[in-house]
């Protein structure tokens, strides 16, 4: 009898410490290392707007000569790990180079972050168009998550 005993007293413990550490952990908050996905909480006009994302302090059809450093600013989700590519592309749409744009301040929020972008190129014919093509850093590689600002530049 004594032996029935003992060995319900320990399935009784076993079964209130299982009860204990399940209750615990179904209380317990959730916590995620997760960076949230800024680009969710922004409208999605604005989202799905370049310009509204990415601004270049470069005006459109601004002669370049090289090496040049581009500045402006872009919404936080328009990086990846503080940077984005840019690329130089001459009016064939060959491309003569890029440039990494490197967030001059913390770019994990949704509002405008500050970046420089130091950009050298071979020498263009003088009256000669091109593009600067600010691209949405895509680690992910897919086509939705693409996007980019197109600014038209001469040499």
């Amino acid at each position: 009898m004594k032996n029935i005993i003992s060995w319900f007293l320990i399935i009784a413990v076993i079964i209130w410490v299982i009860w204990f550490f399940w209750s615990q952990e179904t209380l317990a908050p959730v916590v995620s290392d997760a960076p949230v996905d800024a680009m969710e909480k922004l409208p999605a006009d604005m989202a799905a707007d370049s310009s509204q994302m990415v601004e270049l302090t470069l005006a459109p059809n601004t002669q370049i000569t090289s090496p040049i450093t581009l500045t402006g600013r872009a919404r936080g989700p328009w990086y990846f790990e503080a940077s984005f590519p840019i690329e130089l592309r001459d009016s064939n749409n060959t491309l003569l180079a890029t440039a990494i744009a490197q967030a001059q301040g913390d770019w994990m929020t949704e509002n405008w972050v500050p970046f420089t972008a130091p950009l050298s190129f071979p020498a263009q014919p003088a009256g000669s168009t091109g593009t600067l093509v600010l691209k949405k850093d895509n680690p992910s590689g897919e086509p939705q998550n693409d996007a980019s600002l197109v600014v038209p530049v001469q040499f």
